[in-house]
């Protein structure tokens, strides 16, 4: 049969099976909300185990740990991609107690509870303990989003996760060689030295093929189109050739080579990050089809309560205890180091990791290395479910929050955004007016508007402004090429759907024509800056006006003729800029925010008091 092979599914649909599952997993998390490893982790066992369907080793053969090897490599590179060092700046002493002191002493006690809780063997327990300092990055930065973290103590749980995803791997290859010199034939003196030797040949290796690509595409002695796949080329190659030396010693040659990239100040770094964005997301998603589908539902009857009792160590003994250590005398407030000592969320690279070093401790005669697999697919579930509930909860009661109802950034300082920023801040909205020309903001602070000045987009802005505050972004200087530019850069961060744009000058003619992937959403009249200025400057302003059951958007717009509609506050908060000849989807509980001429009326009626039609305008909503 087509479908079948050797009792199975044919190599090539089963690979079709796994992008299917991962990507499909990820979409669908992103729509319930819900953590996207929780997705994966149930369509793995579904598709695996629990009905049979797919078995990556009868159905891919002896390909699957090749695969999973090279997809881990290329996930721990853009996990050293990631690591910039410039952008520590103030979380630099915190985040470098965590890892000098706070990596060793994790390793140290995960490794202990691993013996005397869940009953492995030391072997088993400093490999498995080595990977479990990873605290998943994958995982963490969309909790950090949700929850609204303060700013210090979410640097100080993202750059942990970052480096240490990184230096998890690193202490599973170390623990790994001394359990292989351990078990080697030859004599132990020559068995180490080939593994401190193999080591430094990974790390020599990592470190000149980042220096060499670095100088290649700062030289431009390769061409655009080409730089992402000579990078491919240069992952595998890489880790290739440092594996053929020591085994596993490949993963730490590829984050040595990403770390170096990171750190090159590249003006095609962006360019890469986002290939590698790309990438992660796919490898990601396959690799833990891959772990999940493999899974032996025999392995996970063989856990008992002894498995409970290490994840409860995990959780609220290995990793309080790490962190209060690490942190003690750094002048850190005890609610950020509570915070972040009750905040440990275990995700992909674990389980991948975690597979691939379980196969090579079986493989070489440790037989408890196989409950290494059930064992972190247990925590991982349980610190993903235990995070996903409590972390906003947490951060509240700490007060370590930066808002609770997400925030609008808006670009240039002029009459019209100051109108429209009082207008938000008056419907409870965290709101910021950036822009380079601190002129042009000097009347937003006397009244009272918060403002950055300087330009968004600069390296300064990462750690003065709270982006993750900010879920909406509007785009209105009086430069077309700059909202163009910022609109751009920030879409995907945020998505497209919540970045816009003031209608750019000259935008119906063809010579300034832009493509689609340029640019934010337009919104609000057919007008330009200097048009909504003219008007401001005339007495128009920017009032938002709340709908109910007894006003609706048809009575709005008969009792406001002249009004320019420029988007809506949903319930929950979120605001959605408009065109104004749309017609927004709107109900009892939305606020419009329009454009309103001076001799519209002050207030309208509060829709709560009132006896027939009306609607209540943002002083009404803010009281």
């Amino acid at each position: 049969m087509v479908l079948e092979h050797a009792g199975g599914l044919t190599p090539v649909l089963a690979f079709g099976l796994v992008g299917v599952l991962g990507v499909g997993s990820q979409w669908l998390a992103w729509w319930l909300r819900l953590p996207a490893i929780v997705v994966m982790l149930a369509m793995g066992l579904l598709a695996g185990p629990v009905l049979g369907l797919f078995d990556p080793h009868r159905d891919i053969g002896p390909l699957t740990e090749p695969l999973i090897s090279i997809a881990v490599a290329f996930i721990l590179f853009e996990g050293g991609l990631t690591l910039n060092f410039s952008e520590l700046r103030d979380s630099a002493r915190g985040v470098g107690r965590l890892v000098v002191l706070g990596g060793p002493l994790g390793w140290a006690l995960s490794a202990m509870a691993l013996h005397f809780g869940a009953g492995l063997g030391w072997q088993s327990s400093a490999v498995f303990g080595g990977i479990m300092i990873i605290t998943g990055p994958t995982v963490i930065a969309p909790l950090l989003r949700s929850a609204k973290l303060a700013r210090r103590p979410a640097a100080l749980l993202q750059w942990e996760a970052i480096i240490n995803d990184a230096l998890g791997a690193l202490a599973a290859v170390l623990a790994f060689g001394v359990v292989l010199v351990r078990h080697a034939d030859a004599e132990f003196g020559v068995a180490l030295m080939h593994f401190i030797l193999g080591i430094a040949f990974a790390a020599g290796l990592g470190l000149a093929a980042g220096l060499g690509l670095a100088q290649a595409f700062r030289r431009a002695w390769v061409p655009e189109f080409m730089k992402v796949a000579m990078l491919v080329v240069a992952i595998l190659g890489v880790f290739a050739l440092a594996d053929t030396a020591l085994r596993e010693s490949g993963l730490l040659a590829v984050t040595v080579m990403g770390v170096v990239i990171a750190n090159a100040n590249l003006a095609s770094f962006d360019h890469l990050r986002r290939f590698k964005e790309y990438a992660t997301v796919l490898l990601v998603s396959g690799v833990f089809i891959l772990l999940t589908a493999s899974v032996d539902l025999s392995a996970l009857g063989q856990l008992n309560w002894r498995a409970a009792l290490f994840v409860a160590l995990a959780v609220l003994v290995v990793r309080p205890l790490t962190v209060f250590l690490s942190l003690a005398g750094s002048g850190l407030p005890w609610r950020e180091q509570l915070m972040v000592g009750l905040t440990a969320p275990r995700g992909v690279v674990l389980v991948a990791v975690s597979g691939l070093f379980a196969e090579r401790l079986a493989g070489i005669g440790i037989e408890d290395g196989r409950l290494i697999p059930p064992l972190a697919l247990i925590l991982v579930i349980a610190t993903v479910v235990l995070h996903g509930f409590t972390l906003r909860p947490l951060a509240r009661l700490l007060d370590l929050t930066v808002a609770r109802t997400p925030g609008v950034l808006i670009v240039g300082g002029s009459r019209f955004t100051r109108s429209l920023a009082a207008a938000l801040g008056r419907a409870d909205l965290p709101v910021l007016i950036a822009d380079p020309n601190p002129g042009r903001l000097w009347r937003a602070r006397t009244e009272g508007i918060e403002t950055f000045s300087g330009d968004i987009l600069a390296e300064l802005a990462e750690h003065v402004v709270e982006m993750m505050q900010y879920e909406t972004v509007i785009a209105a200087s009086d430069n077309d090429a700059y909202n163009t530019l910022v609109a751009t850069e920030l879409a995907p961060e945020l998505g497209r759907d919540r970045v816009f744009q003031l209608r750019r000058r000259k935008y119906d003619s063809a010579l300034y024509h832009l493509p689609r992937t340029l640019g934010g959403k337009p919104f609000g009249p057919d007008k330009g800056h200097d048009e909504l200025e003219r008007l401001a400057d005339a007495g128009w302003s920017v009032r938002c006006t709340r709908l109910s059951d007894e006003y609706d958007l048809h009575d709005w717009r008969a009792g406001n003729p002249q009004a320019l509609l420029l988007g809506a506050i949903a319930p929950s908060g979120a605001v959605r800029m408009l065109r104004e000849d749309s017609e927004p989807k709107v109900g009892p509980g939305y606020s419009l925010i329009a454009l309103r001429p001076p001799d519209a009326p002050d207030a309208d009626i509060d829709a709560a008091g009132a006896s027939g039609k009306a609607g209540g305008d943002s002083e009404g909503m803010s009281q």
